[in-house]
């Protein structure tokens, strides 16, 4: 497929999204030149409404946009870009043009992360079964993720798909928060399983 630039002066949008953490990183727009200096440079170079003219990000700050792919809608007028960021994307020198950050995110994981931290930080064991894990210490916690893993290998033997299932549901549970006692997050298992990969 070939990109549309009869469209909107010659100019299409281009998504710019982080390869690694699939963070939208900023939008910028692209004539055919600055796609093409693109392709050739790997480096993302957009069409400046305000300068008008061809700029690469990173020109001034260094903070260049590394292109890995970059995929084409299907209106043929719209852009996507995987990237490998160097530093911060936007100029006020936030990681995203939304003022967020560029954090790799598990989606509901992530959020259980997040709820297994609250609880452990803002509730006592009477009002929450997780501040009562932290309580009790690491060794309830690991004997916890060792009785709920041999849940998941009896239920794995029978063919009972909802037990497994929310046996299974347990143990990544209680493994989420013997992880959060050690001071590591899911986020540390993934990248060990990236670096075997």
């Amino acid at each position: 497929m070939t990109p549309d630039f009869t469209k909107n002066n010659g100019l299409i949008p281009a998504i710019i999204q982080d390869n690694e953490t699939k963070n939208v990183l900023m939008l910028g727009y692209m004539n055919e030149e600055a796609l093409a200096v693109t392709i050739q440079t790997g480096k993302i170079t957009f069409f400046s409404r305000s300068k008008n003219r061809l700029w690469t990000k990173g020109e001034e700050s260094g903070n260049f946009l590394t292109m890995k792919s970059f995929k084409i809608d299907c209106d043929n007028d719209t852009l996507i870009f995987q990237v490998n960021p160097t530093g911060p994307t936007c100029h006020k020198g936030t990681d995203t043009c939304w003022a967020e950050q560029n954090l790799p995110t598990f989606g509901f994981i992530t959020v259980l992360e997040e709820i297994i931290a609250n609880r452990k930080e803002n509730s006592t064991s009477a009002t929450s079964y997780v501040a009562s894990l932290f309580e009790k210490g690491i060794n309830k916690m690991a004997q916890k993720v060792g009785e709920e893993a041999v849940e998941v290998v009896i239920e794995a033997k029978d063919n009972n798909d909802n037990l497994f299932l929310n046996e299974s549901a347990d143990l990544l549970f209680h493994y989420l928060i013997l992880l959060q006692a050690k001071g590591f997050t899911f986020k540390d298992v993934v990248t060990i399983l990236k670096s075997r990969n």
